[in-house]
C-alpha cells in the first residue's frame, strides 16, 4: 500500500512540473539619442532619470515563446534631454507542461527576470559609449509588476461589468 501512495505522489508531482528552457537571448532593437549634446556636457551632472518598462510575449510555435522586454530610459538635466535609450531585449523560451494559470507568471515575470540583466548591461554600455557617466539600473521586481498588472486588469474588467449593469 505504501508503494502505491509513493507512485501516485510522484505521478502528481510530474504532472505539475513543467519543462523550461532558454533557446536564445538576443538584442532585438536598440536606440540612443543625445539631442541636447554637446550642451549637456557643460552642465553639472545631476540628471532626473525616468525608466519605463514593458514586456510582451507571443507564441512562436508549439511550446516556443518569444518574450520581449522593452526598457526606455530618459535622463534630463532641467529642461535638456541628456539622453534617451530604448532597448528591446528578447528571448526564445521553451515552456512545456505548464498549467494555463502558470503561463502568465512564467511569461510575464519569470522570463523578464532572465532578460533584465542583459538589457541592463546593454543600457550601461551604450550610455558610457555616449560619453556619459556609467549608469547601473537597480534590480526590478517583476513579480510585483506582474501582480500590479493583473490587479489593474481585474479592476478594469470589474469596472466594465458594472458599466453594463
Amino acid at each position: 500500500m505504501s508503494d502505491e501512495t509513493d507512485t501516485n505522489a510522484q505521478t502528481g508531482q510530474e504532472a505539475v512540473q513543467g519543462e523550461f528552457s532558454i533557446q536564445k537571448i538576443y538584442l532585438k532593437d536598440m536606440s540612443f539619442e543625445s539631442p541636447d549634446s554637446p550642451a549637456v556636457f557643460r552642465t553639472e551632472w545631476k540628471p532626473d532619470i525616468k525608466l519605463e518598462i514593458n514586456n510582451e510575449a507571443s507564441r512562436i510555435e508549439g511550446n516556443l515563446f518569444e518574450v520581449v522586454l522593452t526598457l526606455t530610459l530618459t535622463a534630463k538635466l532641467e529642461d535638456q534631454t541628456a539622453y534617451l535609450v530604448e532597448t528591446k531585449t528578447a528571448g526564445i523560451f521553451g515552456l512545456k507542461g505548464f498549467a494555463n494559470e502558470q503561463m502568465g507568471p512564467m511569461l510575464g515575470s519569470f522570463c523578464p527576470n532572465i532578460l533584465f540583466p542583459y538589457a541592463r548591461e546593454t543600457i550601461s554600455d551604450v550610455v558610457t559609449r555616449g560619453g556619459f557617466p556609467q549608469l547601473l539600473l537597480t534590480p526590478v521586481n517583476f513579480d510585483a509588476l506582474y501582480a500590479q498588472h493583473m490587479q489593474k486588469a481585474q479592476e478594469a474588467e470589474q469596472g466594465s461589468e458594472e458599466a453594463v449593469h
